[in-house]
C-alpha cells in the first residue's frame, strides 16, 4: 500500500452512521442480555412446571395403587410401576409402551438401597419410535415412591397381581422436553424480534441524528461563507433550547468578536494612516515650500519643523510597534520583582519639565513590590506621567500605596479632567478628547492604550478614578513578596 494513501477504517466517518452503529451495538448487548435472562428464566419455570406435573402424577398413581386400582395407560407423563418378584411392569403409560415393557419392565426393580434419581432409557431397535421415541438412550430424572404389599388388603394385592410380600415402586419420568421446546421456540422468536428491533433501532437513530444535525449543517454552510474581511453573517438560533442552541449562540458570539476585531483592525489601520499622514503632510509641505523659495526660507525654522514632525513620526512608529508586540507576545515566563516606589521616585526625579512650570511630586515611602518586566513598568508609568504633563495646569502627584494584596499607584493632575461619558473611551487607540486633550500637545493617542495593555499583561487594572479636579489614573497590580535580603 502506498505510504501516502490514507488507511481505510471499518469505522464509518459519518456522525449519523457512527451514532446508529453505536446505538445498535448497545441495543444488541442489552437485547442479548435480556434474551439470555428470558431463556434461563423461561427454562427454569418450564422445568419447574414439568416437575410439579410429575409430582402430581406420582401422587395420583400412589393413591390409585393403594386402592388396588391398576392405573390407565393414558397419561401425559411417562410412568411405570414395578414390583419385586415380577419380571413385567405392574402398570405403565405415557409413552413407556414404546419400550415394550409388557415383556419386561424398563425401570430398575425396587431394592433396599433407595430409588435412583436419574435413569437411562434403554435402546430398543425393534419398535417404531412414536411421539416419545427419542427418549431411548437418554438420561432422565425420575421421581419414585415405594408401597409395601403388606400395607394393602389381600383383595388389593390380588387386583394388582403382586405377591403378598412384594414391594411396589412407582416411577414418574420428569420430561424437560416441553421446557426445551418452549425455550427453543422462544429463542427463535426472540432472535427474529431482536434482529428486526436492531434494524429499526439503527434506522431510527440514523434518521433522528440526521434530523437533529440539520441545524448544524445549516450552521456549517453559513459559517463557510464567513470571511475575515466580512464576518457579518449570523446563524439562526433554534428556539428549542437544546445543545444546538448553545452552539449557535456561541458561534454568533464568536462571529461577533471576529466582526468587532475586524472593525477594530480597520479602524486602527485608518487611524494609523491618518496619524501618519498629518506629520508627513506638514513635513512635506514645509520642505516643498523651502525648496520652492530657498532664498526666502527661514531654514532654521524649517529644519526645526522637520525635526519636530520626524520625532512625532518616530514616536508614533515606536508606539505602533509596541502595540503589535503586545498583541502577539505572551507574558514573560520568569518575571522579576520590581519596587514600584523606587521606580516612580526615579522617574519623577528625572522627568524633564522644561516646557511649562509644573510641580511633579512622588508620595511613597514604603517599598511596593510587584512581579513583572521592569522596562514594561517604566513604559507604563512614563506614559501616565506624559499624559498628565500634557494636560496638567500646575501640579502632578504620583502616589504609591500597599493595600492588602495589591499595589495601588495613582497619577493625579490638576488639568481640565475627563468627562464621565469618556472615562473608558480614552483608553481606546488613537482617541483624543476634542478640547483638553488635543493633537497640538504632541501625543500619539496610544499612550493610555499601551498603559492599559501593559497593566492587563501583568494581571492588573488601569482605570480613571472619579475626581472633582483634574484626572486621576489608578493602577492596581498584584502585590509580590519582598525579595530575599530586603
Amino acid at each position: 500500500m502506498n505510504a501516502t494513501e490514507p488507511r481505510r477504517r471499518w469505522w464509518p466517518r459519518s456522525v449519523r452512521a457512527r451514532t446508529a452503529l453505536a446505538v445498535a451495538s448497545t441495543a444488541a448487548v442489552i437485547l442479548a442480555a435480556m434474551g439470555w435472562w428470558v431463556h434461563r428464566d423461561l427454562y427454569r419455570q418450564s422445568t419447574q412446571i414439568a416437575t410439579e406435573q410429575a409430582v402430581q402424577q406420582l401422587l395420583a398413581l400412589n393413591d390409585q395403587l393403594r386402592e388396588g386400582v391398576v392405573p390407565a395407560r393414558a397419561s401425559a407423563v411417562p410412568y411405570e410401576v414395578v414390583a419385586t418378584g415380577r419380571r413385567t411392569a405392574v402398570a405403565y403409560g405415557g409413552g413407556m409402551e414404546d419400550f415394550d415393557p409388557g415383556t419386561h419392565h424398563v425401570m430398575p426393580a425396587p431394592t433396599g438401597e433407595g430409588s435412583p434419581n436419574y435413569v437411562r432409557m434403554p435402546v430398543n431397535r425393534d419398535y417404531t419410535p412414536g411421539i416419545r421415541g427419542d427418549m431411548a438412550g437418554e438420561m432422565y430424572r425420575v421421581l419414585a415412591a415405594d408401597i409395601e404389599a403388606d400395607e394393602l388388603s389381600s383383595d388389593e394385592v390380588a387386583a394388582l397381581g403382586i405377591a403378598a410380600d412384594a414391594r411396589l415402586r412407582v416411577y414418574v419420568v420428569v420430561l424437560p422436553r416441553a421446557a426445551e421446546e418452549i425455550t427453543e421456540a422462544t429463542d427463535r422468536l426472540l432472535l427474529r424480534a431482536g434482529l428486526v428491533g436492531l434494524v429499526l433501532i439503527a434506522a431510527i437513530a440514523y434518521f433522528t441524528v440526521r434530523v437533529a444535525l440539520r441545524p448544524v449543517e445549516a450552521i456549517r454552510v453559513l459559517t463557510a461563507s464567513v470571511t475575515a474581511s466580512d464576518p457579518r453573517e449570523r446563524v439562526t438560533v433554534p428556539a428549542t433550547g437544546h445543545e444546538i442552541t448553545a452552539l449557535a449562540t456561541t458561534i454568533n458570539a464568536t462571529l461577533q468578536r471576529l466582526d468587532n476585531a475586524a472593525a477594530q483592525q480597520r479602524r486602527f489601520v485608518a487611524d494609523a494612516a491618518h496619524e501618519l499622514r498629518s506629520p508627513l503632510t506638514t513635513l512635506l509641505a514645509s520642505l516643498e515650500v523651502a525648496l520652492a523659495y530657498p532664498e526666502r526660507t527661514d531654514w532654521p525654522a524649517a529644519v526645526t519643523t522637520a525635526a519636530r514632525q520626524t520625532r512625532r513620526l518616530q514616536a508614533l512608529a515606536e508606539d505602533l510597534l509596541l502595540l503589535a508586540r503586545l498583541d502577539t507576545r505572551a507574558p514573560a515566563a520568569d518575571p522579576e520583582t520590581v519596587d514600584l516606589t523606587a521606580l516612580a521616585t526615579r522617574l519623577t526625579g528625572e522627568y524633564p519639565l522644561t516646557e511649562r512650570a509644573l510641580t511633579l511630586t512622588c508620595d511613597g515611602t514604603a517599598p511596593a513590590y510587584a512581579h513583572g518586566d521592569p522596562d514594561a513598568y517604566e513604559r507604563l508609568l512614563r506614559n501616565l506621567i506624559d499624559n498628565a504633563a500634557r494636560h496638567a495646569a500646575h501640579r502632578i502627584q504620583v502616589t504609591i500605596r500597599n493595600q492588602d494584596a495589591w499595589v495601588v499607584l495613582t497619577v493625579h493632575d490638576d488639568g481640565p479632567g475627563v468627562p464621565t461619558e469618556d472615562t473608558e473611551r480614552i483608553f481606546e487607540r488613537f482617541v483624543r478628547l476634542d478640547d483638553a486633550r488635543s493633537r497640538d500637545h504632541g501625543g500619539t493617542g496610544l499612550g493610555l492604550a499601551i498603559a492599559r495593555d501593559l497593566a492587563h499583561r501583568h494581571r492588573g487594572t488601569l482605570t480613571l478614578a472619579p475626581r472633582t479636579l483634574g484626572a486621576c489614573f489608578r493602577l492596581r497590580l498584584p502585590r509580590a513578596p519582598a525579595p530575599a535580603g530586603k
